[in-house]
């Protein structure tokens, strides 16, 4: 960072190719923090897989012990699935690395105060990401079993089991993410991006939005996964214009008088 504070223009911004070095950094910091990661991920990939695995087993017990299961095709499919499921832990556990660089990219230049937000981000954005992703976890044997409800007596379900935890992985990431809202909103307004009162006006299209993705997210045809996904997603929502509004009304007060001054409009000054 001493190397773009020297690269800046005189008034202090950073030129569009500091940006990309800025970028390229946080992205291989990111990157070193999700390999690590994923070490843990592939020491305990036996557990992992019996975990992720377990909705099959469920399915397989209620239709009193019908073939259910995942199946490995192809010679290097279980290498393969090994290794992704290696990298899904590394996202999981690398969180607080990759959103803290994703905060401090989103937001450069701070002031001090404003600095002090960073950890504030940290706190509220890990926790969030990794509820969402509970959250799925506990939904996904519904899922599962509304989905696999579709087969025909008599029929097996032997899934692809790359198919299978590809499903899986997007469907915890997917909750992950979406709770990862209010921090995005919030980020956006410390940016001088979205003040409250538009958060405020644009929460009827912003719930149909939130409805939406739920919807396009959530696999099954069954409305209770959306709505278990759409309704912390529309609370988190008000939260975050709860936080910008305490933010705004907290910069107006250190603002000067004559900021709020129309530009054709002589101030007391």
């Amino acid at each position: 960072m001493a190397l773009l504070r020297r690269r800046r223009n005189p008034e202090g911004r950073m030129s569009l190719g500091d940006h990309l070095r800025e970028l390229r950094r946080r992205l291989v910091i990111a990157a070193i923090a999700v390999a690590l990661g994923s070490v843990v991920g592939w020491l305990q990939y036996d557990w992992l897989l019996t975990t992720l695995t377990e909705p099959l087993r469920v399915v397989s017990h209620q239709r009193a012990g019908s073939l259910v299961g995942i199946n490995f095709g192809g010679v290097t499919s279980a290498f393969s699935i090994k290794l992704k499921v290696s990298m899904f832990v590394g996202v999981l556990l690398a969180s607080p690395v990759w959103l803290y660089e994703l905060w401090a990219f989103i937001v450069p230049g701070l002031t001090r105060r404003e600095k002090r937000t960073a950890v504030g981000f940290i706190c509220a954005a890990v926790p969030l990401f990794l509820g969402g992703c509970y959250l799925a976890h506990w939904a996904l044997p519904k899922a599962v079993e509304v989905l696999l409800g579709f087969t025909p007596t008599g029929a097996v379900n032997l899934t692809n089991a790359s198919d299978y935890l590809t499903f899986v992985i997007r469907f915890i990431l997917a909750f992950g993410l979406a709770f990862l809202l209010p921090v995005l909103l919030v980020a956006l307004n410390v940016a001088h991006v979205l003040p409250a009162h538009v958060m405020l006006k644009g929460w009827r299209p912003a719930v149909m939005l939130i409805f939406v993705f739920a919807a396009m997210m959530t696999p099954t045809p069954d409305a209770w996964t959306m709505i278990a996904l759409a309704l912390p997603m529309v609370g988190l929502y008000f939260g975050a214009y709860g936080v910008a509004l305490l933010l705004d009304r907290r910069r107006a007060r250190h603002e000067p008088e004559w900021t709020h001054v129309a530009d054709d409009e002589a101030s007391s000054l």
